[in-house]
């Protein structure tokens, strides 16, 4: 394994020791306006892929790291009450309310979209108040080998410091305190796959009662 990573027991890999990350306007003016299409796109697949997976529309729903604000607004059409999660509130939505932390308040749907694995600290995932979680994150095949992970695009030292497969993200959230129901790539729909690897991994998440 890479200097600087390790795994863990539920066979996450984790970035050890990490300079601090600048998140600001200018990292989502700069990261993601320029594919403001492709964004609302994923926003509204991401939204099917809710509705699909859980059989109704969400009540209450926050969206935890909500860059542009697309996704929210997408759900928001559909009279679900929209919370945003980040470190700023820019870009937050009209009529979209803000918190400062995902362990705030209570809900029907928490969703990570791109998020996560940013977090230095994951221990409140099980404090979270609401029945089902909803994460998408770049799919990690490491430890496929050392070359692939080292030359792998979403590695990105210092801003993505958690890595996960499906197996690895599952047994991490169960032991979290959430059941899996499902697990895909759909986002490779629209967020292409490179060396015929799945690319982008998509999880819905039942909290325990």
């Amino acid at each position: 394994m890479l200097t600087n990573y390790c795994k863990d027991q539920w066979g996450v890999v984790h970035q050890v020791e990490a300079n601090k990350f600048v998140y600001n306007r200018d990292y989502v003016t700069n990261s993601y306006l320029p594919l403001q299409l492709q964004i609302q796109q994923i926003s509204h697949l991401r939204l099917g892929y809710i509705i699909g997976t859980l059989g109704k529309t969400p009540n209450k729903l926050l969206d935890v790291g909500f860059g542009t604000g697309d996704f929210l607004r997408a759900v928001a059409k559909l009279g679900t009450t929209t919370v945003g999660c980040d470190l700023y509130s820019d870009f937050l939505p009209e009529n979209t309310a803000f918190v400062e932390h995902p362990t705030q308040g209570q809900y029907d749907v928490i969703t990570f979209f791109d998020s996560l694995e940013h977090f230095e600290t994951l221990n409140w995932i099980r404090d979270l108040d609401t029945k089902w979680v909803v994460i998408s994150l770049p799919w990690c095949h490491y430890p496929h080998d050392d070359m692939w992970f080292e030359s792998w695009k979403h590695r990105k030292p210092d801003e993505h410091l958690h890595h996960f497969n499906h197996h690895s993200l599952q047994s991490w959230m169960a032991s979290q305190g959430y059941r899996c129901v499902n697990w895909c790539n759909v986002e490779d729909a629209i967020r292409t796959p490179v060396d015929n690897l799945p690319n982008i991994l998509t999880a819905t998440f039942e909290k325990n009662s």
